[in-house]
Parts: C-alpha cells; structure tokens; sequence
C-alpha cells in the first residue's frame, strides 16, 4: 500500500521564535496599557504605599509586573509629571518620585483656560477675591508667626524693588506668605495658581504702566494695611482691605483684556 504523507506535513514549519510571536501577545501592543498604569500609580497613592517622596519602581520593573509596556509607563509617568503629582530625575538614587506640587499644576490648567478663552481675567478676579478674602480673615484668626514673618521680611524689600519683575515677584511670594498664615494649605495653592495664571499679564501691564513708581508705592500701602490687619487679629478689617486691594489691581492691569 503507498503510504500518503499529512497535507500538512510539506509545508514549512515556522521557525520557534515566529511560533512564539504568534500565540505570546507582546506588551507592546496591549492596548490600554496607559490607563493600566495610571489605574495603578492612582491606586497605590490613595492606599497610602506611595506618599510625597515615595520613589516608583524602574519603569521595567512596573512595565512587566503590571504586563504592559515601558512605553505605556513612561506615558502614563510623563501625564503624572504634567500634573504635578511625580518628577523624574537622572542619575544614580533618582528615578521618579511621587512629588506633590498642586499649585504647579492648577496653575498650568488656570494659564491654558485662560488663554483658551474658558476662563476670563474677570472669572479669576471674582474668584481670587472670594478666595483671598477668606484666607487673610483666617490668617487674622491663626496668626501663624513663620509665614506673618515671612510676610513682613517681603514687605520691606518690596520698598527697595525698582522693576516690575522684581516686585512682582515679591508681590506673588507676599500673598503666598499671607495665605500660608492662615495654615490652609488648599487656600494657599489655589492663591498661587491664580497667581500664576495671570502672572505674565499683569507683569506686560506693569511695564507699559505710566507712573509705575507710583503704583508700586500704592501696592505697598495697600499691603501694610493688609498685614497690619491680620497681626491685629482683625478677620473683617483684613478681608475688606484685602478685596480692595485686588480689585484696584484688576482695574488698573487686566480690565479690558477679556
């Protein structure tokens, strides 16, 4: 009898490594491995085995324990970054670390609405008011002496600045300091990110301002009274000043720019 051989048996047979790539599915391409990574760094925050300073595994060790890729991780790293929730360093004992910064990444949200149209210098004022005058009536109430000292120290140097961007800057850290002493950490954040976000504008403002040396000696005023307010422990003293003073500064720099 003539024997018949397997109609399979006369093709070629695929190399081992061709076999593997064909029933292995690669990490690679696994799709949803972004949202894999953000899921996990997420999860292991709000358990509390990460916190600020915790240091993530290397992107291998978290790429291949959660099956993904090291790209996703990367991806999923480099969006944390932007929010201000990791940094990444290079060099020996860096790597990526849970690194907290709050009002970075608000104040990049606020900068983009605002340039986007979503926001308007005048939404920002309405809110910087409501919120400032909150924060320097509690700051009336705590007192607290490193940030009030803090406050004073900006005052005084403020008398010396001689440019807008010196004082602005001065300007921004003062009000950080007057938040900060009403040890309400959320309220000094959203302070500086409203800040931050129409930081370049008012500066723009500042230069093209007839009398600058003028306005800054008015800035200053306005300032003393707020901090003299506060010390005082006047919440209602300190939140009417503090309104005041914002306002003028939004009549005088941004009205008009929406």
């Amino acid at each position: 009898m003539t024997q018949t051989r397997d109609a399979d048996s006369s093709r070629p047979k695929p190399h081992a490594q061709q076999r593997a790539s064909q029933t292995i599915p690669s990490t690679a391409s696994k799709p949803g491995g972004f949202s894999v990574a953000m899921r996990h760094i997420d999860a292991e925050i709000l358990a509390g085995r990460w916190v600020n300073g915790s240091r993530l595994p290397p992107e291998r060790e978290l790429a291949a324990s959660l099956g993904i890729s090291r790209g996703a991780v990367r991806e999923a790293i480099r969006a944390l970054e932007a929010q201000g929730i990791l940094s990444s360093g290079t060099g020996r004992g860096n790597g990526t670390r849970v690194d907290a910064r709050p009002s970075d990444a608000m104040g990049r949200i606020l900068r983009l609405q605002l340039a986007l149209e979503v926001v308007s210098f005048a939404d920002l004022t309405e809110t910087r008011v409501a919120l400032e005058k909150a924060a320097c009536a509690a700051a009336a109430q705590v007192r607290a002496l490193g940030p009030l000292a803090r406050a004073a120290n900006l005052l005084a140097q403020m008398h010396d600045a001689l440019q807008p961007d010196s004082f602005n800057a001065l300007d921004t850290a003062f009000h950080v300091a007057l938040a900060e002493a009403g040890d309400n950490r959320l309220m000094s954040d959203l302070a500086v990110a409203i800040r931050e976000a129409v930081h370049l504008p008012i500066l723009e403002a500042e230069h093209s301002l007839i009398g600058w040396e003028h306005w800054r000696d008015g800035l200053v005023c306005d300032h003393k009274e707020m901090l003299a307010a506060i010390e005082n422990g006047d919440p209602e003293r300190a939140a009417e000043v503090t309104e005041v003073h914002i306002r003028n500064a939004y009549e005088t720099l941004l009205i008009g720019r929406d």
